[in-house]
């Protein structure tokens, strides 16, 4: 079994899974952004806009990975819209996205938060952060996969607008 015959099953996978975790991601962070519109109840401001950051970074993921990961059923061969760099520039950004996002709420939270100390939303807000670098985990995995397919890619001659498979 080829390299081929295992990016053509674990791409996927692997968005599948960066879907389910960002659909995680999404809910948990769309219920605390609404709670703390509604009763102002954050622990600082600095973790109301890293929740509202996280929401808007895993939009970004679920919707981003859809898209690639229905072109790539559908159309693996579909030119432009399958090839390494469509897959490479928008995994970096998420990667990018979720780094931050990741750092930036553990930050926020000192690195996690004691729900001894009856903090308000204290598992939710440790779940947004460990689903936060769980998903930043599938993306840095999806990067290196993707960096060392477009070096197949380059080696094949294809270039930059070489598929994956």
């Amino acid at each position: 079994m080829g390299i081929e015959d295992h990016v053509k099953r674990g791409h996927p996978i692997t968005f599948g899974l960066l879907i389910i975790f960002g659909i995680i991601e999404l809910a948990i962070s769309a219920w605390l952004v609404s709670m703390f519109n509604e009763h102002h109840s954050q622990l600082f401001d600095a973790v109301n806009d890293k929740t509202r950051y996280l929401l808007f970074t895993s939009i970004w993921t679920v919707t981003g990975s859809f898209i690639l990961m229905l072109l790539f059923l559908l159309f693996s061969d579909a030119g432009i819209f399958t090839s390494v760099v469509v897959h490479l520039v928008y995994l970096t950004l998420t990667w990018i996205f979720w780094t931050a996002g990741a750092a930036a709420i553990t930050a926020a939270l000192g690195g996690g938060l004691d729900c001894n100390l009856d903090y308000t939303y204290c598992g939710q807000l440790n779940a947004l952060e460990g689903f936060a670098w769980i998903s930043w985990i599938l993306t840095t995995f999806a990067v290196v996969v993707v960096i060392l397919r477009s070096i197949s890619s380059h080696k094949r001659g294809d270039g930059w607008q070489g598929q994956l498979v």
